[in-house]
């Protein structure tokens, strides 16, 4: 009987060291998971932290960048308005000397463009408020007192022009498919064009015109009118190899004809800071310098 209790004893004995040894390898094994969970905690803790240190760094660059731009865009725009206002400055004195240099005539030029005409020996009159000419053997006599004139010069607008213009406007082109280019063709640009010679005229019509100006004035046969003339100019059209001198009065006409595209082409860029009423009456003015260079009437230079 006492042998089976001591045996009994030993059994349990036995028993209980077993679960006491897997109780602390339960416990080692737990320590070391939650050891585990610890350093994955301070991992995902430092992974947050760079995170939000990387989006922080982002956004403020984001903002960073975006305040440079908004200055670099307030200097483009305030250099924008400056240069405006300089081209607005410069077309104001551009539109002056035009006024100077279309007012001044060998009949009556103008005197801040001739200082000279300002000389005391030049302001004196001969007695009688005349001077004689020398050449009429002192038939012909030139007034010197300025004469005055009782007529100006006003304007009215055509509408239907007008309205040819606006359509045209909306849509600027250079070839005749609107109404207006197609009138200005038709009425100024071909007749001035026309020439005596039609290959010329036609060469005219179609091609790019080149002028270049000639050192001396020479005398020969004008290559578009075919007159006697002397010619200060010299023209080569299109891809044409020769050069052919011309006399001043079809030069203006080329000329006439350069000025009124140069200015349609400037409106078709947006090159010009006008209304429509501006624009129109500017192209009725490069319209009568057209008329005015068909009908012979052109500007000489005095030297």
């Amino acid at each position: 009987m006492s042998r089976l209790r001591s045996s009994s004893l030993e059994i349990m004995e036995k028993g209980t060291e077993f679960l006491r040894e897997q109780l602390h390898a339960a416990q080692k094994e737990l320590k070391l998971k939650d050891e585990e969970c610890v350093r994955l905690s301070q991992i995902r803790n430092q992974l947050e932290q760079e995170l939000e240190e990387l989006t922080a760094s982002l956004f403020e660059e984001a903002h960073k960048m975006v305040r440079e731009a908004n200055v670099k865009q307030a200097v483009a725009e305030k250099q924008l308005n400056e240069a405006q206002g300089k081209m607005d400055v410069l077309q104001v004195e551009v539109s002056a000397l035009k006024t100077l240099v279309l007012t001044s005539t060998p009949s009556s030029p103008n005197r801040q463009l001739h200082p000279q005409l300002l000389s005391p020996g030049s302001s004196r009159a001969r007695p009688g408020g005349h001077i004689r000419n020398k050449s009429a053997s002192g038939i012909i006599q030139i007034q010197t007192e300025p004469v005055t004139n009782s007529t100006r010069e006003d304007r009215e607008m055509d509408s239907v022009l007008f309205a040819e213009f606006l359509s045209w406007k909306e849509s600027p082109a250079l070839d005749r498919s609107s109404a207006f280019i197609s009138r200005v063709y038709r009425e100024d640009i071909g007749p001035c064009l026309s020439f005596t010679s039609a290959e010329w005229c036609a060469d005219t019509y179609r091609n790019v015109t080149v002028l270049t100006s000639v050192l001396f004035c020479r005398s020969s046969t004008c290559a578009l009118s075919g007159l006697s003339r002397p010619c200060r100019h010299r023209i080569k059209l299109g891809d044409k190899e020769n050069y052919y001198y011309i006399s001043p009065s079809s030069r203006a006409r080329i000329t006439a004809v350069c000025n009124f595209f140069t200015y349609i082409r400037y409106i078709q860029q947006g090159l010009v800071r006008q209304d429509a009423e501006q624009m129109f009456w500017e192209m009725m003015r490069l319209r009568r310098e057209m008329s005015l260079a068909k009908l012979g009437y052109f500007h000489t230079e005095l030297n």
